[in-house]
């Protein structure tokens, strides 16, 4: 790990983390939601289990909800990525910052390109997730911290929106709903297990926590672009997600019969911001700088769902609901760069 910005945590997270059993260099999931505007950190406890930790409101984000697609639309990424030591820039520009790793291998296996994403200070952002300097501090040592716990790296959810049936109804319309499905397999994961989950890809798509079906001679192989190979889903968290899954297309289905109010496709701003910043930084979130492009996402065909113990009632994924910063400019270098 780099030397530089290896501030101690305030005295006060440092007794919450005491207070719920968090040893100090434990692993961390950092949780990203857009329309929130907020960053959660979950770490995990002595019992193995992730809790909540803290939420940090996001100074900045820009772009609109939905997945990064190519360099420069200034979309913030949304997926599953994996941080590791030398993704953390302690010599960044904007004070400190932890590069997501976009594209990871789901990016890829679309066809999706860009660099440079950050989770960064200074609270200027395009196409990454900027916190102001001392959230950034904050958020960072707590990284490092994980790193020193002997942790190879650490996982980041970011998603467009909390993935409760209220939002997504009311983003029915949006052309990512499908995607915005796939992910919510894994968040329904890590909320009813408080397990990090295993993430892999295969047929362009995301799978999670699976495992080699009972009996199998050899172990599961993932190629993001190619058709999955058998597997199954780890029985043990497929049902508790499907507890939650259940009851969510319920609900979900109450609010369109009551014909919810639909969120428009478009926010028709670059971004946004959360609340508790809009006084303090007047001006920063703009009239969007980029056409809508969500129109031209690609049809993803569905995967296989293979289930050897009759716990899941689904055969399929997806099928659960009917002075700018150039984060992601080619010309940035890293760790030493603009971002």
């Amino acid at each position: 790990m780099p030397a530089k910005a290896t501030q101690e945590l305030p005295a006060e997270l440092l007794a919450l983390l005491e207070q719920k059993k968090m040893p100090k260099y434990s692993p961390i999931v950092v949780r990203l939601f857009k329309e929130e505007a907020e960053l959660e950190v979950w770490k995990q406890d002595t019992a193995g289990r992730f809790q909540f930790l803290k939420t940090y409101p996001i100074c900045r984000w820009s772009g609109d909800l939905g997945p990064k697609l190519y360099e420069g639309d200034r979309q913030a990424p949304e997926g599953f990525y994996t941080v590791t030591p030398e993704l953390m820039n302690p010599n960044s520009n904007f004070h400190l910052s932890i590069n997501l790793g976009y594209p990871n291998k789901f990016d890829r296996a679309n066809k999706r390109d860009g660099s440079f994403l950050m989770i960064h200070g200074d609270c200027w952002s395009s196409g990454c997730y900027a916190m102001t300097d001392e959230q950034i501090s904050e958020i960072y040592s707590l990284a490092r911290d994980s790193f020193l716990g002997g942790r190879p790296s650490f996982q980041v959810q970011a998603y467009p929106f909390r993935l409760t049936p209220a939002n997504l109804a009311r983003h029915r319309n949006n052309p990512n709903l499908s995607f915005w499905k796939m992910l919510k397999i894994g968040n329904d994961h890590f909320e009813t297990t408080q397990l990090e989950p295993r993430v892999d890809v295969c047929n362009r798509r995301y799978v999670f926590d699976a495992q080699p079906p009972p009996n199998s001679p050899s172990p599961l192989v993932f190629n993001p672009a190619e058709k999955c190979p058998p597997f199954v889903v780890n029985p043990q968290i497929a049902r508790r997600a499907l507890e939650k899954r259940r009851a969510d297309e319920l609900e979900y289905a109450r609010l369109l019969e009551d014909n919810v109010p639909a969120a428009p496709i478009y926010s028709g701003l670059d971004g946004g911001m959360n609340k508790a910043f809009l006084a303090q930084f007047p001006g920063r979130v703009m009239l969007a700088k980029v056409m809508p492009y969500a129109s031209y996402l690609p049809q993803l065909p569905p995967i296989p769902w293979i289930d050897n113990d009759g716990s899941l009632t689904s055969k399929w994924f997806g099928t659960s609901f009917s002075k700018p910063v150039v984060c992601d400019a080619a010309r940035a270098s890293f760790p030493s760069g603009r971002c």
